[in-house]
């Protein structure tokens, strides 16, 4: 890519690459950010293969496939690579043409591409049968030599996942278990959801540890406001019948006091 933006002004070239990183960090986190980003490296350098191609993966990773599949075609117009033929194929899935993505696994490119982009045109024609409602052949679409190897590729999570995920479809669920098990083995990098399907056909049902405690809490604190309420309910209703009692009871008079006697008159005798 740095090789592609040397044919660039040095000051352009660097303002190129600050958005194609861009779009490589943003790409799976935040997609519509990426694809701004691409779209400023496009309009600055469209004549540049690796930025057609950046701008490509963005469209495609906000389904945008009609116009993913146009920097594409661009890109490889530009390089004569047939390493897009793969997500090309995708694109015109996505945008609903499956029987075409089917006939495109059967072009002279495919036998061009290495053995990562062969598995993966295997995933897009199994994808394209299972869009026609082809259960059955998207299973025999996805039986080869790299299913059955024991050696752990790149690509190998996904292919045994997918070919689960099929399996299933066709309701061969014993045999769907083990390669989804097989698909968790080989999922270094938490590709797939292998051990959610598992849990799911295992019927376990997994709670959010956070959520839970969020919920223990709020339910702790909303028994303890009950509490202070019916404490404070039942005060107040005690002082109010003090109030009333003493309301009602009658007022006792003061006992009067004797009259004092008269004092003897010292005078008299």
């Amino acid at each position: 890519m740095r090789q592609e933006l040397m044919s660039l002004p040095k000051g352009l070239a660097e303002e190129v690459a600050r958005n194609l990183v861009m779009v490589a960090n943003l790409l799976d986190e935040d997609p519509e950010q990426a694809y701004a980003y691409s779209r400023i490296a496009l309009r600055l350098a469209s004549r540049v293969a690796a930025v057609r191609e950046a701008a490509g993966f963005a469209s495609y990773a906000t389904a945008k496939y009609s116009e993913a599949l146009a920097e594409f075609r661009a890109a490889r117009r530009m390089t004569g690579s047939v390493e897009l033929w793969p997500v090309m194929a995708d694109c015109e899935r996505g945008m609903g043409r499956p029987e075409r993505a089917l006939a495109m696994a059967g072009e002279p490119e495919v036998n061009k591409l290495d053995k990562a982009g062969q598995v993966e045109m295997r995933l897009v024609a199994a994808g394209a049968r299972k869009d026609m409602g082809q259960a059955d052949a998207a299973v025999v679409t996805l039986q080869s030599p790299e299913l059955a190897s024991n050696s752990v590729q790149p690509w190998t999570a996904r292919l045994r996942y997918a070919y689960a995920d099929a399996l299933l479809d066709v309701g061969r669920e014993t045999e769907a278990r083990e390669w989804f098990a097989k698909a968790l083995e080989a999922d270094q990098g938490g590709q797939t959801d292998a051990s959610d399907r598992l849990a799911e056909l295992d019927g376990i049902e997994f709670t959010d540890a956070l959520v839970e405690s969020d919920d223990e809490a709020a339910e702790e604190t909303a028994t303890v406001e009950t509490a202070v309420e019916e404490t404070e309910v039942q005060a107040e209703a005690e002082v109010q019948a003090e109030v009333t009692e003493s309301a009602e009871k009658p007022v006792e008079k003061p006992a009067e006091e004797p009259a004092e006697a008269p004092k003897a008159d010292d005078d008299k005798s």
